[in-house]
């Protein structure tokens, strides 16, 4: 018998790190890319204008969902939302068919917590194929998810907007995602049955997955490849000349101006959470000021602190003029 009287902490097992296939998964994107190639056919031989109006308003919309709301405001809390603004991103957010924002925000911040490491469950060092494709065919492993499970949700368990989405998703998805988008070139302009399935179900959910996955792998198209970096033991050029977008992200996730896609300062995402700021939908945007930059990089060279701390710090002491556009609401 093992005496424990030294007080001694018994020794955790070690989880499993090894990913198991989730065959689910692979089954149903494996129908809906074959499914979609027909998709593609009948929107260049058959569909009606609407029909195709009606496509790249549902992909735009469910994207706007995803960046500017799963994104920027839920996973990454770059800006506060009002209520309407909140409902209205979650309804769009639900068009991506993706699963519910606190699934996919759980996921996120678990990539950004373990970027670029075995725990990242979108590890950009094993290329963008892995990154962007064939780790959705994987659950994740044992260690993987003791480590999801410790991620701070708390935000968005007290948001009572993404709480009635995560309990009522497939309820939400079956309406939203499914029936209304098939049924209106049907019952509103006359469109085929073929049009409304292959082109509005799986060509659609086809182009808003890729596009709500490159989120995760950007880095990979957007960013330097894995020892690309020059001199490697520092980052400061990101954060100087704000390029390569997807690294200065992962330093800075919470500016509200680094796009998804290979942008900073541009792009249609940015462009409408400053509508929504003007109207005083969305209040208290978070982004990294030119003086704020150079007090961090001034702070990380005398302390010798990470450059990710002092950016941090500095901006809790970022002070705005009162006329600034960022300080309205």
């Amino acid at each position: 018998m093992v005496d424990g009287s030294d007080g001694s902490a018994p020794e955790q097992p070690q989880l499993s790190r090894s990913r198991e296939a989730n065959w689910p998964a692979v089954l149903i994107f494996i129908h809906i890319h074959l499914l979609a190639l027909y998709g593609t056919w009948l929107l260049f031989t058959e569909i009606k204008l609407l029909t195709f109006i009606f496509f790249l308003v549902l992909v735009m919309v469910a994207m706007l969902g995803m960046t500017t709301g799963a994104h920027r405001l839920w996973a990454h809390r770059s800006y506060k939302a009002s209520t309407g603004l909140r409902i209205t991103l979650m309804l769009f957010q639900t068009l991506a068919g993706v699963g519910s924002i606190y699934d996919w925000v759980q996921y996120h911040r678990l990539h950004h917590a373990h970027f670029a490491t075995e725990d990242d469950p979108y590890d950009y060092n094993k290329g963008f194929v892995y990154a962007h494709f064939l780790t959705r065919l994987r659950k994740l492993s044992p260690h993987q998810e003791k480590l999801k499970a410790a991620i701070d949700m708390s935000d968005l368990e007290s948001d009572s907007v993404v709480m009635f989405q995560k309990k009522l998703y497939w309820v939400l998805y079956a309406v939203l995602f499914l029936l209304l988008p098939l049924n209106a070139p049907l019952e509103y302009w006359g469109d085929s049955i073929l049009s409304a399935t292959f082109v509005i179900g799986f060509l659609r959910y086809f182009v808003v997955l890729h596009a709500s996955w490159l989120i995760d792998s950007a880095i990979c198209v957007w960013g330097l490849k894995p020892g690309e970096k020059s001199p490697p033991d520092t980052n400061a050029v990101f954060i100087i000349t704000k390029s390569f977008w997807p690294h200065y992200h992962y330093l800075v996730p919470y500016d509200y101006k680094s796009g998804e896609y290979g942008t900073y300062d541009s792009g249609c995402s940015t462009a409408f959470i400053r509508v929504w700021a003007a109207l005083g939908l969305a209040t208290d945007l978070r982004t990294v000021e030119t003086g704020t930059v150079q007090k961090a990089l001034a702070d990380s060279a005398k302390t010798k602190k990470n450059l990710k701390t002092c950016i941090d710090s500095a901006v809790t002491h970022q002070q705005l003029p009162e006329e600034h556009y960022l300080k309205r609401g």
